[in-house]
């Protein structure tokens, strides 16, 4: 009888990074599973959003926050959820990238799912909160979208970050969902702006995950882990990368009609354009690592940027 082929993940070793012996997570092992410099997708559309209200004279401070408190909790949540799942998949034991707590075995895979757990709760109990500010219940179901695209990003059955769509539901829910959904609940319109707004973010964050995923290219090939840029090839990927990267400047036109410092924003090339340089050429995953951390300092500039000349 013919002997059953073994999957990848089973075929991957048990854990991930190279420790001489696991030892059990720490407070700062924890800290980095939340991945915080990953936070600068929550941040900059609520930045932009809440500059966009400040311009039609409704910034809400209290709105604001609790918009940054689900945009955070939610992006935290998804992490460690990411975590927890590829962990129990095995994807991670052939990992490159920083050692995370499910695949290295520093963390039980229930602690760190009741974690995600947690985070995912708090973003639904600041969602709440703007329900009831607003009286918008239909955000209710907004909401309840979210987590579940956050969970099967890597979770369930068929995770459709395994499939070449992460980046896109990225694109949705970080660029438009987020700064339109920020501008909403302060104004009660949704105004082209932030729309504009909304694709330049959402384009920064689809690149922010494309080269975590070329990164790790070749390992989640191996696993099964249909990314993007497994999908793509490195070639393609990197050339993509660089068009996401760069789209968002275009779509400043208009914003040069309407406020006078709105080219600030250009300043944020100096980030990116070496970012691009880096991607095109990067051989190491340390090269990538850097332009991940990278692109996300530039999302958060350009919002800042951009906002800044949109409310003051």
């Amino acid at each position: 009888m013919a002997k059953k082929k073994a999957s990848p993940a089973q075929r991957a070793p048990k854990r991930s990074g190279n420790p001489a012996a696991v030892r059990p997570a720490t407070a700062r092992d924890w800290v980095g599973g939340a991945r915080p410099r990953t936070l600068t997708l929550a941040l900059a559309p609520v930045i932009l959003g809440s500059a966009i209200a400040h311009w039609f004279s409704a910034f809400d401070p209290l709105l604001a926050g609790l918009a940054l408190a689900v945009a955070v909790f939610l992006q935290v949540g998804v992490n460690y959820a990411n975590d927890y799942s590829d962990g129990v998949r095995g994807t991670d034991a052939v990992r490159v990238g920083p050692s995370r707590l499910t695949g290295s075995g520093a963390a039980k895979p229930r602690a760190v799912l009741t974690v995600a757990i947690v985070f995912f709760a708090l973003a639904a109990l600041a969602g709440l909160a703007i329900v009831v500010l607003t009286q918008l219940w239909w955000l209710i179901a907004v909401g309840a979208v979210a987590i579940v695209a956050a969970w099967f990003y890597t979770g369930g059955k068929r995770p459709y970050g395994y499939a070449g769509l992460g980046e896109l539901v990225a694109f949705v829910f970080f660029g438009p969902v987020a700064v339109v959904g920020t501008t909403f609940i302060q104004t009660g319109t949704a105004p082209f702006e932030s729309w504009i707004a909304g694709v330049q973010l959402g384009l920064f964050s689809a690149a922010i995950l494309l080269v975590n995923n070329i990164r790790d290219i070749d390992q989640d090939a191996q696993v099964g882990k249909r990314t993007l840029a497994v999908r793509l090839g490195s070639r393609a990927s990197r050339i993509v990368f660089v068009v996401l990267l760069l789209v968002p400047f275009a779509g400043l036109a208009w914003f040069l009609i309407l406020f006078p410092a709105a080219p600030l924003a250009f300043f944020t090339l100096l980030i990116t354009l070496p970012v691009s340089l880096i991607v095109v050429t990067a051989r190491t995953p340390r090269e990538l690592i850097l332009a991940l951390q990278l692109t996300s300092l530039a999302a958060l500039v350009f919002a800042i940027a951009l906002g800044a000349a949109i409310a003051f």
